[in-house]
């Protein structure tokens, strides 16, 4: 999977707990897509061990890891 300088540098250094295998989870069968400004992609999916749900960010190729941290604001689109 690539990634960016700043996800291996600063992302993961800083969020140890965040597994790869999230991050792949979340770009294969996400629960939510956004288009993102400075042509990024956002994906989100629940993580029971985090207790919380994962926002992946990638570059606009929507393959490139560029940072993933919980987010606990997270709310569903109202349907």
């Amino acid at each position: 999977m690539a990634t960016t300088r700043y996800f291996e540098e600063q992302a993961l250094r800083k969020r140890t707990y965040i597994r790869r295998e999230w991050c792949e989870q979340a770009l294969r069968s996400p629960e939510r897509i956004e288009l993102a400004s400075q042509n990024r992609v956002r994906y989100w999916i629940y993580i029971p061990e985090l207790g919380a749900h994962l926002r992946v960010v990638t570059l606009e190729d929507g393959k490139t890891l560029h940072d993933a941290y919980p987010d606990k604001a997270y709310k569903e689109e109202a349907s």
